[in-house]
């Protein structure tokens, strides 16, 4: 049995759930999050707890219950609390620069790169070179995030680009000068 998928998941003051066939609406005090989960899964109220119970012990059943567990657990906290990523950029002369429709990357190309954040994130930057991206859906957050950094992905030798604050970029040693013959 799935230990994920066996736990309920509980609601908080201020979080409703509505089940309508497949489809559970989470709403709380941030907005209100919609999903589609798998059609083999049972999900149920119970009181102010949401389970989450499986037709039989496949192995594909097993999966799925503990990953529409977490998919429920995830909405709940998202419309609670939300979630956020943080990335850095190291360079000379690398920046970001906040702009109505999302932000603009300024990282070594010849011209400013403009991403423009889709509905429901927010996109923060402090000192030119910290971005926060936040959100309610813990998918999309994680997904802006991975596409910003993958303008400018920080490369080996120099460590130059954007990457998530504390990640540990591994570093090469770069050519060394060859012996004379």
């Amino acid at each position: 049995m799935s230990r994920i998928g066996k736990k309920p998941v509980a609601l908080p003051q201020g979080v409703t759930a509505r089940i309508e066939g497949a489809r559970i609406t989470v709403t709380g005090p941030k907005g209100e999050l919609s999903r589609l989960l798998p059609a083999d899964m049972t999900v149920g109220l119970d009181g102010d707890t949401v389970v989450v119970t499986r037709p039989s012990d496949e192995t594909r059943h097993k999966a799925l219950h503990g990953l529409t567990r977490t998919l429920v657990a995830n909405m709940v906290e998202g419309v609670t609390q939300g979630f956020a990523k943080s990335l850095e950029i190291q360079g000379v002369g690398y920046k970001a620069e906040p702009k109505p429709f999302g932000v603009q990357l300024v990282v070594g190309f010849s011209h400013p790169v403009p991403y423009h954040a889709p509905q429901g994130i927010k996109i923060t930057v402090t000192n030119n070179v910290q971005v926060k991206v936040e959100g309610m859906d813990k998918e999309l957050v994680g997904q802006v995030a991975a596409e910003l950094r993958n303008v400018r992905p920080p490369e080996p030798y120099k460590g130059k680009g954007i990457r998530y604050a504390g990640e540990q970029v591994r570093r090469k040693a770069g050519k060394t000068a060859q012996a004379a013959k």
